[in-house]
């Protein structure tokens, strides 16, 4: 099989594309710590069957090796036009600014070319889809390659340097996206497509989708606006890109800047071995030479393996507040362990201020309204079903709270004294212990990296037919951004490469932004298709910040990295199994809050028996997990899943209402609305020093903004196709591969091309009901 690929960040046109840089962005917030010390706990999907078994390892993938990957060392590496792939490992800071100059001034020619012979038409004259589209498409990838690589680089190899340059040449890519939706000659060719009966029905209907996805795009883009609108429109679309940097980047550079060194043994009384490991040799990184599991010392950061095994073992209450303090204060007034100025709270009122402007100028009530045009909810279903879910977990989640603390209380917690947010992990832990008899530490001895991976692909053959092969990155010349960053194949039933995908699995604070995130490297099109195929195929990377190896043992994880290694891998999938083009192809075109589908479905398949035992085998031993653990894991699912459930119908509530009926106007503090809706959605009172808006990337600095209630709008279907899973048994091989087989072909396959509620009403047959998702979290109903 041919490999001729090329990158591309997310089209530049159809903005109602779902932009997969910013569900990277939006991702690297995804493990952002919540105010009782957790986070978004969501199950993960797993295998049974080991990859090594299926195929030979580190297989040589057919076409890679047809193609040369090196580039001269006097190049520039974002222009080298003889890689196939990203250079990633070669690309300098001093690279940017020539590559995204150059390629900007291509661009711009070919869109200028574009638009020339529209003007040229006659007034009645139908432009055809290729017209508009190809060139769109060329334009969209060439340039991609080019910025994709630079914003990739800034997530996962950041340094100060190509932060500079890639601030530098934001601006004039923002410029340029906006002088594209603004194309009135682009816009009346779509418009006048879309508005000829004869021509718009003699498309496809995947075409028809990307007609009418573009025109909406388009108007949502202020291609109707004039004269000084227009100019104030732009100005705040170039601002809302600056300020979205500085947010992301006032979050990264907190985070790194926390160390807490501990060096006496009580400091770290309750720490288990694999945090002590870490925490000694993350000291000696940073100067602490010498530097012992066993006698420290010992350093903690808000770099989330650290933090959040802190919060859960740490017998130091006072400990356990300090360092919780600091993780809510991180980009805010009161990060005071920060040198420079990284407070979020006037960016965050900014951008709320400007959105709402935004959405004024293009007659809109609120940005909200704005958000949800692009989206399967309008704004009505989506608060609906925000209270009906709130209505479900709020008694529940209270009587949680209840029990924890009478729990504390037998645990020598001060009586008539109130848990703390520092607290509650803590005692969650222990509870969770008591109930279910096992450590979640017990766990991670389990869970290595390798059979987790072969546990992942063996699923991925069980329910889809397609084998994942690893790929010698050497042999193959594929240039990579870190040493432990992986290359795979992914091969269809025939044994023929399908896509290829980078996994970027451990955590490195010092560089990388925290979180987990999927990202497309390039789209799967038949525009781009090698001489002799019908197709470019798909690449993609999936990015998490699990454990890192320790010295020389390997990695092993915690369930929850488990959880979120396959729940990015749903992502990724979604991507790479599309059989569509262009702009609706993977995860294109997908309506924002149906995006998560894939991914969440995913994580069901953690709670099944064969999945789980056959990748749970002890790394040193190789036995398999014990039975009982099974069972208590399946036990522990539904523990405390009220206050998670509760946790994120706050965070949604709040986006909404943010981006609503807050006034935006400096008459109210946003830090105290946030306080009003909490009278309703939390059920412990936050603390003064509460600056979680601060961090929160999703709705800042990502794509969810007037959108994160899209986690649980999109749960109530992941939730219901599992459940068709569950009704013909999960060990009914035939029945299991058929329904696999007929997911994989509409939500998996088909992308953005239809309606995402429709491709839904393909695999199922009716719409998604709430109940699935009511039973897994252990609730009812409300009346």
């Amino acid at each position: 099989m041919g490999f001729v690929l090329s990158s591309s960040a997310q089209p530049l046109w159809s903005a109602s594309s779902v932009s997969t840089a910013a569900l990277a962005r939006a991702r690297a917030h995804a493990a952002g710590y919540s105010r009782l010390g957790g986070v978004n706990v969501r199950s993960a999907s797993v295998g049974s069957a080991r990859v090594h078994n299926l195929c030979a390892p580190h297989r040589r993938c057919v076409g890679l090796s047809a193609v040369s990957m090196s580039a001269s060392t006097d190049s520039n590496a974002l222009l080298d036009t003889s890689a196939v792939l990203p250079l990633y490992g070669k690309v300098l800071p001093e690279h940017v600014e020539p590559a995204v100059e150059q390629m900007l001034q291509w661009a711009e020619q070919q869109v200028a070319e574009l638009e020339a012979s529209l003007d040229k038409a006659t007034p009645a004259a139908v432009a055809s889809f290729e017209t508009l589209v190809h060139p769109l498409e060329k334009v969209s990838d060439k340039l991609g390659k080019v910025w994709g690589t630079v914003s990739h680089l800034s997530g996962v190899k950041d340094t100060e340097a190509l932060r500079e340059a890639k601030q530098k040449m934001q601006p004039k890519i923002v410029a340029f996206t906006s002088r594209i939706s603004q194309s009135e000659p682009i816009y009346k060719g779509f418009k006048a497509l879309q508005s000829s009966k004869e021509a718009y029905d003699a498309l496809s209907d995947t075409q028809k989708r990307i007609v009418d996805q573009n025109v909406l795009s388009a108007e949502l883009g202020g291609v109707a606006l004039q004269g000084d609108q227009k100019k104030r429109f732009n100005e705040i679309k170039l601002r809302l890109a600056e300020l979205s940097t500085t947010f992301g980047n006032n979050v990264l550079d907190s985070t790194k800047a926390y160390v807490l060194i501990l060096d006496k043994q009580e400091q770290i009384e309750g720490m288990p071995s694999s945090w002590r490991a870490m925490a000694a040799q993350t000291a000696a990184s940073k100067g602490h030479e010498g530097a012992t599991p066993e006698s420290g010392p010992w350093a903690v950061t808000l770099d989330f393996p650290s933090y959040m095994p802190f919060m859960q073992y740490a017998k130091s209450r006072e400990l356990r507040e300090q360092v919780y303090k600091a993780s809510l204060t991180r980009a805010s007034e009161l990060a005071e362990y920060v040198e420079r100025d990284v407070n979020n709270v006037p960016v965050c009122e900014e951008i709320l201020a400007l959105r709402k402007e935004m959405a004024g100028i293009l007659g809109f009530a609120h940005y909200a309204e704005v958000s949800l045009a692009r989206k399967t909810a309008t704004f009505e279903e989506a608060t609906a079903l925000m209270e009906q879910l709130r209505g479900a977990a709020y008694a529940a989640a209270q009587q949680e709270l209840v029990e924890l603390q009478a729990f504390a209380e037998s645990m020598g917690f001060p009586a008539g004294e109130s848990l703390q947010h520092w607290d509650v992990t803590f005692y969650s832990e222990r509870l969770k212990e008591s109930k279910f008899d096992f450590e979640e530490e017990q766990l991670r001895p389990y869970f290595s990296l390798e059979n987790v991976l072969d546990g992942l692909f063996g699923l991925v053959k069980r329910l889809f037919g397609v084998t994942v092969v690893p790929v010698d990155k050497e042999a193959e010349s594929i240039s990579v951004w870190d040493e432990h960053v992986r290359f795979y194949c992914i091969q269809n039933e025939s044994g023929e490469p399908m896509a290829y995908f980078y996994l970027d699995p451990y955590s490195r604070p010092a560089e990388k932004r925290g979180g987990a995130w999927m990202d497309e490297v390039v789209s799967r099109s038949t525009l781009f298709a090698p001489a002799g195929r019908t197709a470019r195929l798909p690449v993609g990377h999936a990015v998490c910040n699990q454990s890192p190896p320790v010295g020389s043992k390997p990695s092993t994880m915690t369930f929850r990295e488990v959880e979120t290694l396959f729940h990015e891998f749903g992502h990724l999938l979604n991507h790479t199994l599309t059989v569509e083009d262009g702009m609706v192809a993977g995860i294109r075109g997908v309506e924002w809050d149906l995006v998560e589908l894939p991914s969440q479905y995913m994580e069901n398949w953690c709670y099944h028996r064969d999945t789980l035992m056959g990748m749970a085998k002890h790394v040193e031993s190789g036995e398999p997990l014990p039975e009982e653990f099974f069972e208590k894991i399946v036990a522990a699912k539904k523990f405390r899943a009220a206050s998670m459930l509760l946790r994120q119908l706050h965070f949604s509530i709040v986006d909404l209402e943010l981006h609503s009926l807050f006034p935006a106007d400096g008459s109210v503090n946003m830090l105290e609305w946030e306080k009003r809706v909490g009278e309703r959605t939390l059920v412990m009172p936050p603390q003064p020093y509460d600056r979680f808006l601060c961090t929160f990337g999703h709705i800042f600095a990502g794509g969810y903004s007037a959108g994160y209630y899209s986690y649980k709008y999109a749960e109530v279907y992941s939730a219901d196709a599992f459940a068709a899973f569950e009704e013909v048994g999960l060990e009914n091989e035939e029945r299991v591969r058929e329904l696999g087989t007929r997911l994989r072909n509409t939500v998996f396959a088909m992308g953005g091309s239809r309606p995402a509620k429709s491709i839904y009403r393909m695999f199922r047959g009716r719409e998604a009901s709430i109940d699935a998702l009511l039973r897994h979290a252990g609730l009812s109903s409300p009346a």
